[in-house]
């Protein structure tokens, strides 16, 4: 869970559904709607590189 109190850089190599925030990024970053990026986010993990590969497909 991201440490709100921790300052620096976000940890994007990683994508955490459960934050609403990040969840607008990514989609808006992938191009996708928020329940497909959860859907993707389930069945290959948090990675982003992950997810960014399987959207390729």
């Amino acid at each position: 869970m991201d440490d709100k109190q921790k300052k620096g850089n976000a940890d994007r190599a990683r994508i955490n559904i459960n934050e609403g925030y990040e969840l607008d990024y990514w989609s808006n970053k992938f191009g996708v709607s928020k329940d497909k990026l959860k859907a993707v986010v389930e069945t290959v993990g948090t990675s982003a590189d992950a997810v960014e590969d399987y959207l390729k497909k």
